[in-house]
C-alpha cells in the first residue's frame, strides 16, 4: 500500500509539475511568437487588433520595406563584424586582466581591483565622453564601435571570481614545470574557464549587436559605418511618419495601397535584430547558465 501511495503521489506532482511547466513555456513563448504572426500580418489590417498566433492577412511587405534600403547590407555587415570583433576582444582583454588581478602574488592587487571598482560607479557623463572620442580621432572611424568597450569592468569580476574558486595547484604545478604566467593562462586557466568565458561573450555579443546610440553619436555622418540597429532605428521612426501622412493623404484609399505602420514595422524590427541572437544562444546555453552560476558564487 506504501508503494502504490508513493507512486500515486509521484504521479500527481508530474502531472501537476508539467502542467504548470507548460504554462509557463506559453507565457515565455507567446510573446515573441504573437510578434513573428503581427509581423507576417498586412499592416493595415493589424490595427484591427486580434492577431494571437497567425497572421490574419499573410503580407510579407514589412520585410520588404527594410531591406529595400541599400544601406541594410552594409549596416548588416558592419553589426556583424562589430560584434564579433568586441567580443574576441572583450573575451581576451577581460580575461586577460582577471587573470592578473586574481594572483595572490600581484602587488597592489587590492588597490587595481578598488580601482577598477570606481570606474562602475564614477562617470564623466556623455558630454565629457563625446569630447574624449573626438580628441581621440575616433569620430566616424569604425575603431569607435571597438575601443571604447573593450573593457569591463563587470565582466572582468566575474572572471576573477571564477578564476579564483579554481585550485591554485593547477597553476602551482605547471609553474614548478617551468611554465610562465602566459602559459599558465592560456594552456591550463582559460580551458577551466569555458562556461565563465561564454557567458561573457554572450554578453558581449548581445551588447555589441543591440546598440545602436554609439552610431548615432559617433558615426552618424558617415554612412559606410552605419550599423544594422541604427538603419532599423531610423526607419521605424520613418514609417511612424508615413503611416500618419497616409492615413491623412489618403484616407480610405491609403488602405487598399501595401503601406507599414508602426505596430507592423516595430515586429518585424523586432524579428530581424532577434534572430541572429537567437540562432547562436542554443550553443552556449549550457555553458551560459553554469558560468553565471559559478563565476557569481565563487570568490
Amino acid at each position: 500500500m506504501k508503494i502504490r501511495k508513493s507512486s500515486l503521489e509521484n504521479i500527481i506532482f508530474t502531472v501537476i509539475n508539467t502542467c504548470i511547466m507548460l504554462a509557463t513555456i506559453v507565457v515565455m513563448l507567446y510573446p515573441f511568437w504573437n510578434t513573428i504572426a503581427v509581423s507576417f500580418n498586412d499592416a493595415q489590417d493589424t490595427l484591427r487588433g486580434g492577431i494571437t498566433f497567425f497572421p490574419r492577412i499573410f503580407s510579407t511587405y514589412s520585410y520588404e520595406y527594410i531591406f529595400k534600403d541599400k544601406l541594410i547590407i552594409t549596416a548588416a555587415v558592419n553589426s556583424v563584424l562589430r560584434t564579433v570583433i568586441s567580443t574576441v576582444l572583450g573575451v581576451v582583454v577581460g580575461s586577460l586582466i582577471a587573470y592578473v588581478l586574481s594572483r595572490k602574488e600581484l602587488v597592489g592587487r587590492k588597490f587595481f581591483t578598488s580601482f577598477f571598482l570606481i570606474t562602475m560607479y564614477v562617470s564623466a557623463g556623455l558630454i565629457p565622453s563625446y569630447f574624449l572620442i573626438k580628441d581621440l580621432g575616433l569620430l566616424n572611424r569604425f575603431a569607435v564601435y571597438i575601443l571604447p568597450g573593450v573593457i569591463s569592468v563587470y565582466n572582468i569580476i566575474v572572471i576573477k571570481s571564477f578564476m579564483q574558486g579554481l585550485p591554485e595547484s593547477l597553476t602551482e604545478a605547471a609553474m614548478v614545470d617551468g611554465a610562465g604566467h602566459f602559459r599558465c593562462y592560456w594552456q591550463i586557466v582559460m580551458p577551466c574557464c569555458k562556461p565563465v568565458l561564454a557567458t561573457i561573450a554572450l554578453w558581449c555579443a548581445v551588447g555589441a549587436w543591440n546598440q545602436w546610440f554609439d552610431t548615432f553619436l559617433y558615426a552618424s555622418g558617415a554612412d559606410h559605418l552605419t550599423t544594422l540597429q541604427y538603419e532599423m532605428m531610423k526607419l521605424l521612426s520613418s514609417s511612424m511618419q508615413a503611416g500618419k501622412s497616409a492615413a491623412s493623404m489618403y484616407g480610405e484609399a491609403a488602405k487598399n495601397a501595401n503601406t507599414v505602420t508602426p505596430a507592423s514595422m516595430r515586429a518585424a524590427i523586432t524579428v530581424v535584430a532577434s534572430v541572429p541572437i537567437l540562432v547562436v544562444y542554443p550553443f552556449v546555453q549550457g555553458y551560459f547558465v553554469k558560468g553565471v552560476t559559478l563565476g557569481a558564487t565563487k570568490g
